[in-house]
């Protein structure tokens, strides 16, 4: 006699990606377990931006990937955006030379024959939409599409409304299969649950998870800093950085790297970044990061020279070689599915991964080819020598 299942999926992490896995899996009718070895948010989710973004993608996949994730985002905002903190306030992308403008001209192009919105501001109209920002800039791009919510807040509000049962503190240490090696559930350290499908959604542990099914799954972590300002009056009214940021997000480099990224938000602080590194799980405080990051927000806005910064923060973008999410079912287990490896465009990629997994859970066709997000993309360590 089989014994009963406990739900139809497990899903694994509790950040913004398990939480719209959990969201969309239950709207369409699935038992769901929510289950994580922290709170809510507790790993990059807590330490994001929330930013949802187009405008610094190519063409391609992920570009692809994320004007889904827009489209139903706008529909959660619907249903919740007070209570995330969701706001439509578009980006601006910045050109500190002429030919750097022409340069993201070409990319705006581009970004346009795929359905992004861009718009090329030269001149005064970009000190029109950005009054602080540094003078002799030749122009840059403005991206309406671009939006924002407060992350943390977003992943508990989606995990709370899917009705899905939360089990935090609840450290998956094995996944549980059947003996022709499908999926039938996971173990905890404080029990085990059966299903027939499990969702590997732990961002930055995701290939320890994949592991634990004997698979390969490389994903690192890539450290970020954000630096917070005091609360300040709408001084920014968009998100604004510079063009080198996208070089910065398509490169495979471990070095350290900044970007000037400056945002404000709902709740008055600026938020600031950009920094990537890979240096493993280290947590370090680094003060020469913390000082590139206010010395390229105050290229771009002087008048942040005089603002007190209240603290930092790090978190770690969960990063595949190709830049590229794991989204979708594995073939090398049956009932293992992957909504990771993001890297730092989770909290906007979110619904989108999470909508697709649960259309392969229920057997549907997924409204955008998953074959560009296969798990089993990348070889093992053995077979790559």
């Amino acid at each position: 006699m089989s014994k009963r299942l406990t739900c139809d999926v497990v899903v694994v992490g509790a950040g913004m990606v398990g939480a719209a896995c959990a969201w969309y899996a239950t709207r369409a009718g699935l038992d769901v377990v929510l289950v994580d070895r922290g709170p809510v948010a507790g790993g990059t989710t807590g330490a994001g931006e929330g930013n949802l973004l187009v405008s610094d993608k190519e063409p391609g996949p992920e570009l692809d990937l994320a004007l889904l994730s827009l489209r139903l985002w706008a529909r959660l905002a619907d249903e919740f955006g007070p209570a995330v903190e969701y706001e439509a306030k578009g980006g601006v992308v910045v050109a500190p030379t002429p030919d750097g403008l022409t340069a993201l001209e070409r990319l705006a192009s581009a970004q346009r024959a795929a359905g992004v919105a861009a718009e090329t501001v030269a001149g005064e109209e970009l000190y029109e939409l950005e009054p602080h920002l540094a003078p002799g800039l030749p122009g840059g791009v403005l991206y309406p599409q671009d939006s924002q919510v407060m992350p943390a807040l977003a992943a508990a509000v989606l995990a709370r409304a899917s009705g899905a049962r939360l089990l935090t503190g609840h450290i998956v240490t094995d996944i549980l299969r059947t003996p022709d090696g499908a999926v039938r559930g996971v173990r905890t350290d404080r029990g085990d649950l059966h299903a027939p499908a499990v969702v590997n959604a732990t961002g930055t542990w995701g290939g320890d998870v994949a592991a634990l099914a004997g698979v390969h799954l490389p994903v690192l972590p890539r450290r970020g800093f954000v630096l917070v300002t005091e609360p300040l009056p709408r001084l920014i009214r968009h998100k604004v950085y510079a063009a080198d940021y996208v070089a910065d997000v398509a490169s495979d480099s471990a070095a350290l790297q900044t970007s000037p990224v400056v945002e404000g938000t709902a709740a008055g602080p600026v938020l600031i970044g950009a920094s990537r590194e890979r240096v493993g799980f280290d947590r370090t405080f680094s003060l020469p990061v913390v000082r590139a990051l206010a010395a390229g927000a105050t290229r771009l806005f002087p008048a942040l020279s005089d603002v007190r910064a209240l603290r930092t923060y790090a978190g770690f973008r969960p990063y595949l070689p190709d830049h590229l999410p794991a989204i979708g079912p594995d073939p090398r287990v049956p009932g293992l599915h992957h909504a990771c490896g993001h890297e730092g465009a989770g909290i906007g990629l979110a619904p989108a991964t999470g909508h697709l997994i649960t259309q392969a859970l229920t057997g549907g066709t997924p409204e955008l080819p998953l074959t560009p997000f296969r798990p089993d993309r990348f070889p093992a360590p053995e077979e790559a020598a």
